[in-house]
């Protein structure tokens, strides 16, 4: 409700941010745990960032029970830990200065992000020692907001309408804000493609059936505006650009209600490689029923690329959700603002009747979240690794706001990783200069860890948090194993 609240006054003159922002709210990743997805132990749970990972891994099949990977986060609010643990049951309890804490003197724009990614019950299984096979069902959600600058934030963050802020011109040339919520069946082909003992390469490809639930897009272009007075503003210039699917429209609770298996149809694809030097020997020899490869780590330098989340899922346009004109005069800010009571759909289409109706499609594309991932694996002495990972947004929504994006990041993981135990300490950097550093655990069947756990806890006020949990079967043999690395004795 915090940010929500925040995000909705930070956009609350142009009813597109409003919107937009509004939706980052919802809690949605683009690194997958730190460094444990670039292990060969990550199995099934190392194919969403490279399909090409499954191949010539440590096990001869892989269960995923289930897993949840999840963030949030922004650069204009904080709130303390106690409301964070303990949130109030309306937002209009909350205080400023003492519930939450604004930036107001940043001199960059503020963004605000959101993913949750919930991977279902998924396999994975090793053909031979050469191919390998997966299917992996991920129910995911990406929200993503922002480009509005600081002043434009604290117009609307800073009591609005604020009488110390009257006679000022305020510019906001882009903002947009985006969520969707869909389902995703991949189907994972992976494959040695060469290997001479020193050198190996591996590639492969996820062809995925997509299904839309929900989705909306905002952005507001070239506005201008002023308040003359609390009563009083004129908006000299701008575009709205807005729409949401029509599932929005008939919106149930609980949430989980909505969710539908096959919905809007769409189609995605993720394309990989690995590539992995050794000193001496591959890694497709000593195969026995410890281990069905007890040297999948046996090389001492990997380097990974992979595309992910290509594609996208048409909607069918909400008949209430416009784009708009937004140039009017003489309007009252607090008009504009959402009443108690009202619902968001209400709400929309009442602030839509103060502007003036473009037209539009009546069909929008919500492309899923594209982006390059490179990555590069050390291995120490075969049981401690060293691993750097950087995820590059390809898309961003600027020339086509119906998008989600991945947020551009990079980490560094050093890990101890054995059969049967690893230990990982992610350390990362995003794209908007924050930095964080995490915790994790895998012990036999469980996974679990936050990239954010070590930095929030010598944080007094948090903008951002997540973490990972993760349940598996996979074959543990705990008898003696007669080939392979160190790190296999463990």
């Amino acid at each position: 409700m915090l940010f929500r609240e925040m995000l909705l006054r930070t956009t609350g003159c142009l009813c597109i941010i409003t919107m937009s922002l509004l939706l980052t709210n919802k809690a949605q990743a683009q690194l997958p745990f730190g460094g444990y997805s670039n292990s060969n132990y990550a199995g099934i749970h190392g194919v969403p960032s490279n399909p090409a990972s499954a191949a010539a891994t440590h096990y001869k099949w892989d269960v995923n029970i289930g897993g949840v990977n999840a963030y949030i986060g922004n650069t204009y609010v904080r709130a303390p830990r106690s409301v964070i643990l303990h949130p109030p049951d309306s937002a209009s309890q909350l205080k400023r200065n003492r519930d939450y804490f604004l930036d107001t003197a940043a001199t960059g724009k503020q963004f605000a992000w959101g993913n949750v990614d919930v991977m279902m019950p998924s396999v994975l299984y090793s053909i031979d020692e050469f191919r390998s096979i997966a299917f992996t069902w991920r129910v995911r959600a990406n929200a993503n907001g922002g480009n509005v600058t600081t002043d434009v934030a604290n117009f609307f963050g800073l009591d609005f309408p604020n009488p110390n802020l009257v006679g000022k011109n305020y510019d906001m040339e882009l903002a947009n804000g985006s969520f969707h919520w869909w389902n995703e069946f991949g189907f994972t082909y992976a494959s040695v493609i060469k290997d001479d003992g020193e050198h190996r390469l591996k590639g492969g490809v996820t062809l995925k059936l997509l299904s839309g639930i929900a989705a909306g897009y905002a952005q507001v272009e070239g506005a201008s505006f002023v308040m003359r007075s609390r009563t009083d503003a004129d908006i000299t210039r701008g575009t709205l650009k807005a729409a949401y699917s029509e599932g929005i429209n008939n919106w149930e609770k609980p949430t989980m209600s909505n969710y539908k298996m096959f919905g809007n149809l769409g189609f995605g694809m993720d394309l990989g490689f690995v590539y992995e030097w050794r000193e001496e020997m591959d890694g497709l020899q000593g195969y026995d029923n410890d281990q069905w490869n007890p040297e999948a780590d046996d090389y001492k330098m990997r380097l990974g690329i992979s595309i992910t989340d290509l594609g996208g899922i048409t909607y069918k346009k909400n008949p209430n959700s416009k784009d708009l004109d937004l140039r009017t005069t003489g309007i009252d800010p607090r008009d504009i603002e959402k009443n108690k009571g009202e619902g968001w759909q209400q709400y929309y289409r009442r602030v839509s009747n103060y502007f003036t109706p473009i037209a539009s499609s009546d069909k929008f594309t919500m492309n899923t979240p594209a982006a390059l991932n490179i990555m590069f694996d050390y291995n120490v002495d075969g049981r401690i690794f060293v691993n750097a990972k950087s995820v590059m947004a390809l898309t961003s929504g600027k020339s086509d706001p119906s998008k989600t994006y991945a947020m551009t990041q990079l980490q560094v993981t050093p890990r101890i990783d054995g059969q049967h135990f690893g230990a990982y300490l992610p350390l990362e950097i995003n794209a908007h200069g924050q930095f964080d550093a995490g915790v994790g655990f895998r012990a036999g069947p469980l996974v679990i860890g936050s990239s954010t756990l070590l930095s929030n806890l010598f944080q007094k006020n948090k903008n951002r948090m997540d973490g990972f949990i993760a349940l598996r079967i996979v074959p543990i043999n705990f008898g003696k194993t007669k080939l392979g690395c160190p790190a296999a004795q463990f």
